[in-house]
């Protein structure tokens, strides 16, 4: 009997040192290079293909983390394994299930913070480097403190993020808002953006993202908006309703790069260093490829049998009579007209 307690209470002594070893995901480990793993930080996006500029940017934080801390933190990334609706994302973030990720700014409008939908006035911006002067320059700082301040440091943006420049693709090829009359239109929900197609006589229409290629096909909508690189990865101009692309660039687009003040504050000095390195050098890189792959997404859509029409045979001064006055009506409503300012300053 005494044998028998023994080798019992060994038994038990063992599963309660494998229990200990399970790792959690803020446990100790090791790395490749025998350094202890102290930080493992979690990024989920909603996008799913290995070409897009998202899984690039964020495959670069998790190289840049290792290398800036030495192997003392690494990244688990999700590339659209979470869910590839935004919201659901920004609600893990919320709950600690993951520590970043990446959304379109609308979504904080829901938690009031109204300001934020300056980012989807269209017309905003007039180019990729006048977006980046804004971004990084005083507007881009008073917006951080707007989100910071509203909502009580429960989101911190580590970095202004692009998906590119939107553009018209549809049935039928468009050269000024008149062409639009009565067509339907797949847009984002923002209420500035819907005033905006509205104006230009179409009909502003909800589709999830994951269901526009089978809308298209099927002649549910006439038309949809968004970059060439998104709209190429899932093949949108290969359908009736999606072949005439028109260079409208009327959105030069803005993601935030996410965390939650929990989990960033609850970084050490020299975790928050490495982290803040690493956000600067993944912003960068998605900013980088997203631009590049502008032309090389550009250039594929052509030989899959889009036809386009160029930014510089479209009628813009007409779509920007259209959008200005829902700019200056949104500024003035929010009490934004100096952040407007910043904005038009910078061109």
């Amino acid at each position: 009997m005494k044998r028998f307690l023994a080798v019992l209470m060994a038994l038990c002594t063992l599963a309660c040192c494998l229990a200990g070893c399970g790792a959690s995901s803020s446990s100790s480990a090791s790395s490749n290079n025998g350094t202890t793993v102290e930080l493992n930080v979690s990024l989920a996006h909603n996008q799913t293909s290995a070409d897009n500029p998202y899984v690039i940017a964020s495959e670069k934080f998790k190289t840049a983390l290792e290398e800036v801390s030495g192997g003392r933190a690494t990244a688990t990334l999700y590339h659209g394994t979470l869910g590839e609706n935004e919201s659901e994302l920004i609600e893990k973030l919320e709950m600690g299930a993951v520590d970043m990720t990446v959304a379109s700014p609308g979504f904080m409008t829901s938690l009031g913070v109204n300001e934020i939908d300056m980012f989807s006035l269209l017309y905003l911006f007039e180019s990729f480097d006048h977006w980046t002067a804004c971004v990084d320059g005083e507007f881009g700082e008073a917006m951080k403190q707007v989100v910071a301040e509203k909502l009580d440091n429960r989101f911190k943006i580590m970095g202004y993020w692009t998906a590119s420049v939107r553009d018209y693709y549809g049935k039928k090829p468009i050269t000024s808002p008149a062409d639009l009359k009565g067509m339907t239109i797949r847009t984002q929900s923002a209420p500035v953006v819907q005033e905006f197609w509205i104006q230009c006589g179409a009909i502003p229409t909800t589709v999830a993202w994951g269901e526009l290629y089978q809308a298209l096909q099927q002649g549910v909508v006439d038309s949809a908006e968004n970059d060439y690189t998104s709209f190429r990865l899932k093949e949108h101009h290969k359908t009736d309703n999606g072949k005439y692309v028109c260079e409208t660039h009327h959105d030069f687009t803005t993601r935030l790069f996410l965390t939650s003040g929990t989990f960033y504050e609850s970084l050490t000095e020299e975790q928050k260093g490495w982290v803040d390195e690493a956000c600067r050098i993944a912003t960068q890189e998605n900013r980088d490829v997203t631009i590049r792959m502008f032309e090389e997404s550009k250039q594929k859509v052509i030989a899959d049998g889009a036809i386009v029409t160029e930014f510089a045979d479209m009628d813009i001064d007409a779509f920007k009579a259209i959008a200005i006055p829902i700019q200056d009506k949104f500024a003035e409503e929010n009490n934004m007209q100096q952040y407007l300012e910043m904005i038009r300053s910078a061109a």
